[in-house]
């Protein structure tokens, strides 16, 4: 009896010990890649002692948190895009943060209005142009001007409905209504130089061979294109421009997070959430990614501070949220990949 009743305390401790281990660990799911966030986790833990489990998926995250209901181990989800993030909402797998320390790192454009999401980083839906038979656009430039006739043969994009260039559609939407959208897609589908096909470098590349003048693309993609030998050619064979200078600004996206519904870790979820908020793990962001930093006076890297500064549009992220199923139907009835 004596020997059970060591026995048995023994493993009260071992499970108790278990217990508190692992509290303090916190469990994400996320769209981003290892090289971009694991860095910054293991600099939460060394300030923490906060353990992160990371689980990487390229797609169906919001319907697996959904399906894993309240046994889900999600704490934090990591995602890119608005449109991510409003699946977040529409599949109900996401509860509200309230945090000071969040809402004063973080602008209001950049956060849901009832905090169930929050933007981490930008980055601009920028035009890129062929150095050599085009040159700089120039402030006067807007998206609208891809729909005029002396861009024929000329304008190469990955499909429309990605969701990068579907945000796009629905920020035109906001600013110049539906009919105007319409139209702006109707006229860049016939400036098409081809099909639209591949991702955002492979337009670049066909700029640099000549097959199209101008492209549409995210920002970022320059700073990793210039970062790889076997990409520089086509980086350094384009400008990239900041359309809408002189109207409503130039169109950014975001990558962002929310807390799972039934996270089983609230509070250590929200340490890091805060803390991927802060200048540290900002300027971490800004220097691996060559996205922007959306906390004020964080430093950008040097090449994307080289890149020059922009006005950017204010219009609320919501807004594009919640513009995105009119711009699927826009892109369907002209028929845009087609």
């Amino acid at each position: 009896m004596k020997k059970l009743l060591i026995a048995s305390a023994v493993t009260a401790s071992l499970l108790g010990t278990s217990t508190a281990f692992a509290a303090e660990e916190v469990n994400v799911y996320s769209y981003r890649q290892p090289f971009l966030i694991e860095p910054m986790f293991d600099a939460f833990t060394e300030e923490t002692g906060i353990k992160v489990n990371v689980k990487f998926a390229k797609k169906g995250m919001a319907e697996k948190v959904k399906q894993e209901g309240e046994y889900s181990p999600a704490d934090v989800l990591l995602t890119v895009d608005i449109s991510r993030l409003k699946e977040l909402l529409n599949q109900d797998v996401v509860q509200a943060v309230q945090s000071d320390v969040i809402d004063s790192n973080v602008p209001e454009q950049f956060r849901d209005s009832e905090d169930k999401w929050v933007a981490l980083t930008t980055r601009a839906r920028a035009v890129y142009s062929s150095r050599e038979r085009v040159g700089e656009l120039g402030d006067d430039f807007d998206y609208l001007d891809l729909a005029k006739p002396e861009w024929k043969g000329k304008i190469c994009t990955r499909s429309g409905k990605h969701p990068y260039n579907v945000s796009l559609v629905s920020a035109i939407i906001e600013n110049h209504g539906e009919a105007k959208a319409k139209e702006w897609l109707e006229g860049v589908k016939d400036n098409l130089a081809r099909k639209p096909q591949g991702n955002d470098r492979a337009q670049v590349k066909a700029i640099k061979e000549g097959l199209c003048d101008v492209s549409l693309g995210n920002s970022y993609y320059l700073g990793k294109m210039l970062n790889d030998e076997e990409q520089t050619a086509w980086a350094e064979a384009v400008y990239l421009n900041y359309p809408g200078q002189n109207t409503h600004g130039t169109h950014v996206n975001v990558s962002g997070m929310a807390m799972a519904k039934y996270a089983p870790n609230q509070e250590n979820a929200l340490k890091l959430m805060e803390f991927l908020t802060s200048d540290k793990a900002q300027h971490m962001y800004a220097e691996v990614n060559f996205e922007e930093p959306v906390k004020m006076g964080v430093e950008k890297s040097e090449i994307v501070a080289s890149w020059g500064e922009y006005k950017h549009d204010p219009m609320p992220l919501e807004a594009i949220a919640d513009n995105y199923t009119q711009s699927v139907k826009l892109l369907d009835e002209v028929q845009f990949d087609l």
